[in-house]
């Protein structure tokens, strides 16, 4: 039975339906809850659906059943990056890259991962340098030193600075250049040393003063042998004019560059257009063209430009993030286009291709905005509230044949039909507590509430799964926030009574051991329980209440405290004597 409800999964979650593949495998998980598989695949199936927190505890649990399988460790850090927690992500990846170093899907993961939480990171502080190296004062106060007057007359020196100015953070680079440094020092009015001698050679330091003046006297001082000058390259008349257009190219690409941010967008497609002329081996001038045509809502010209770009670097092997970049462009063309067309299929499939040349967090995320406007397409395509009462009714019946698999299949379509019915979230509620499917079941309560705060059944559903999970201060709440809209509902009366039938079987102490220890490994997993019992305030208010009788009968006057004490009494923390 097991085997069948994963199949049934495994072939919804193939299809898209990601909420019919949960709630295949919550069958399945009924039937063996043991098989660490089922849970890496509803783990899936809820990150599918973006319900991270609901992925995160399944990978939890698969990971827990099965340390030693690299998938549960995929499935933890998918779930992690999900929900932000970019470092959790990190450090799942890497330990399910321990068990198999060589998993794709793992480092791929890692990768991305990694990616997103040095985004996440504040950017690094200011070159102090930065305003040194800036405007036209630069070039002039290198002109007006000797030093570096002669050096300004070396083409690669030349570069070096024009580098710098362009990016001071790259002048670590070029710190062991002594020219560099030269150039440092009178740009911020210093003398630095120059390890090159500016007057002469340095003398070994291992003679006295006394030998090296015998020295200096015994041998006249040699000037040094001028070094042979290199013999200047041989370039063709070809090469030349190759070159030329290839700096007039890029001349181009920046006129185009500056044209597409002032919104010029003609001017910015003739300055690209010039490039491409003068440089066919550079396809970065067709991905800014392309750029330019989806900023003008030219589509089918941008889809053009990306496709050559794409089949020019196949051609010319030109960098995989390039061809991505032209794939990506490509895809959101597509998708624009498909708010018309309401064909999303090309823009996924494109967007996959670009992922499979390079994994950018960007394309990635475009992709999950596209497959989640394509099921909301799907939706509203699929919403008809008049065949979603049809399909609740059919739940009610098998409801009372006590048949909830097939009734929990009948409120499911119903509410695809209709997402905002919350009659049918209710019923649903009601046919997940039968099956003992109690997290689904409350989800469903309170979806429930939230479509219609004024349907008192949602409470009493709600409320009757807190009982169940033994939760009772918070099914009593829940109880107690229905009578608001219907003060003389007898569920909700009856189901406060129960609540405190509980809640004072706790305080009496007339708890066995193991309903104790139950309650109280349940308790210790809320929130709210460990926030009170690492409140420096009340560890002071519950050793009073052992030690110091008086300063107890003050705190019994305070409501907050008696509130919190309360709820530890429920929760079979604490008994009071």
């Amino acid at each position: 039975m097991a085997d069948e409800a994963k199949a049934k999964g495994n072939a919804a979650f193939s299809a898209g339906d990601f909420s019919a593949a949960v709630r295949h495998f919550s069958e399945a998980i009924e039937l063996a809850p043991t098989n660490h598989v089922l849970y890496s695949n509803r783990s899936a199936a809820y990150a599918s659906l973006h319900q991270y927190s609901e992925a995160l505890v399944d990978a939890e649990k698969t990971v827990e059943l099965k340390p030693d399988w690299p998938k549960g460790y995929s499935r933890l850090g998918a779930a992690h990056l999900g929900l932000g927690e970019h470092e959790a992500a990190v450090l799942a990846y890497k330990k399910g890259l321990e068990i198999d170093p060589s998993n794709e899907a793992l480092k791929s993961g890692l990768a991305d991962a990694q990616s997103a939480a040095s985004r996440s990171r504040p950017a690094p502080p200011p070159n102090p340098f930065a305003n040194v190296f800036s405007g036209p004062e630069m070039w002039a106060k290198l002109t007006a030193d000797p030093t570096t007057r002669a050096f300004l007359q070396q083409p690669d020196f030349l570069n070096i600075m024009q580098e710098i100015q362009r990016n001071p953070n790259s002048i670590n680079v070029y710190l062991k250049d002594q020219r560099v440094m030269a150039a440092l020092g009178v740009l911020l009015n210093l003398k630095m040393h120059n390890t090159a001698g500016e007057e002469g050679d340095i003398p070994e330091a291992s003679s006295p003063p006394a030998e090296r003046k015998r020295a200096a006297e015994a041998e006249p001082v040699k000037e040094p042998e001028p070094e042979p000058e290199p013999e200047p390259m041989e370039v063709t008349e070809d090469e030349k004019e190759a070159k030329e257009k290839k700096l007039q190219a890029q001349k181009e690409k920046e006129a185009g560059n500056a044209a597409y941010k002032k919104k010029d967008f003609e001017k910015a497609i003739n300055h690209y257009s010039k490039a491409l002329e003068l440089d066919d081996e550079d396809i970065s001038f067709l991905t800014n063209r392309a750029a330019v045509y989806l900023e003008m809502g030219k589509y089918e010209d941008c889809i053009k430009d990306c496709d050559k770009a794409v089949e020019r670097g196949r051609e010319l092997r030109s960098d995989f993030k390039m061809i991505a970049r032209a794939l990506t462009r490509k895809g959101t063309a597509y998708v624009k286009l498909a708010k018309s067309s309401k064909d999303y299929d090309i823009a996924i499939e494109t967007f996959q291709k670009a992922l499979t040349e390079h994994r950018n967090p960007d394309t990635l995320k475009k992709l999950n905005d596209a497959e989640k406007a394509k099921k909301d397409l799907e939706q509203q395509e699929y919403f008809d509230p008049k065949i979603a009462d049809e399909e609740r009714e059919k739940g009610n019946e098998y409801f009372k044949q006590q048949k909830y698999p097939e009734a929990v299949k009948h409120y499911t379509e119903s509410l695809r039909r209709n997402p905002k019915d919350a009659k049918a979230y209710s019923n649903r509620a009601a046919c997940y507590t039968k099956l003992g499917a109690l997290p689904e079941g409350l989800k469903d309560a309170e979806k429930c509430i939230e479509l219609d705060p004024t349907f008192v059944k949602g409470y009493t559903r709600k409320g009757a799964i807190q009982f169940f999970m033994k939760e009772y201060e918070k099914a009593m709440e829940t109880y107690q926030e229905g009578l608001k809209h219907d003060p003389k509902n007898q569920e909700l009366l009856d189901g406060i009574r129960r609540c405190v039938e509980q809640v004072n079987k706790a305080s009496r102490g007339d708890l066995t051991p193991e309903e104790l220890k139950e309650r109280q490994a349940k308790a210790m997993q809320d929130p709210e329980i460990q926030n009170i019992l690492t409140d420096p305030v009340m560890r002071q208010v519950l050793t009073d209440f052992q030690e110091n009788p008086k300063a107890a009968q003050e705190h019994t006057k305070n409501p907050m405290v008696m509130n919190k004490i309360q709820k530890l009494i429920s929760a079979g923390i604490v008994q009071m004597r």
